[in-house]
């Protein structure tokens, strides 16, 4: 059974923390903090803010053994940064202390919109 772990800003960039592990609470709470504190490192090449303020991190899933899925996408499926931005991000989740083996899928479904975006990601990118 999944459990939903919050973290700072999850609701404004829409992604969703969860854990199918037996990890006890506060290991699971200091792991997905630190894990969005990892992905707020990462940025779209072309775009002056972080993929995780952007609303491209869908799901983040921590599990039993401390390895950690990641399902995400990108602002269109032409991204000149598809090649790489899933690799900075596996990196990034890979170099929190505590995780296991990260694995990150992009996917398609839902579609990014700028909806996704956080308060955040719009004033940097002055889209009010």
């Amino acid at each position: 059974m999944s459990d939903t772990v919050q973290t700072t800003d999850v609701a404004e960039a829409q992604a969703r923390f969860e854990t199918s592990s037996a990890l006890p609470p506060a290991e699971t709470e200091r792991l997905g903090t630190d894990i969005v504190a990892a992905l707020k490192t990462v940025f779209d090449p072309e775009i002056p803010a972080d993929i995780y303020e952007l609303g491209l991190i869908y799901l983040v899933d921590i599990k039993d053994d401390r390895s950690v899925d990641v399902e995400m996408t990108l602002t269109t499926p032409n991204c000149p940064a598809a090649g790489e931005l899933p690799t900075m991000v596996e990196n990034a989740v890979a170099s929190v202390a505590g995780v296991g083996v990260v694995n990150v899928r992009v996917v398609w479904e839902p579609m990014w919109t700028p909806d996704r975006m956080s308060d955040e990601a719009r004033l940097v990118l002055n889209m009010w």
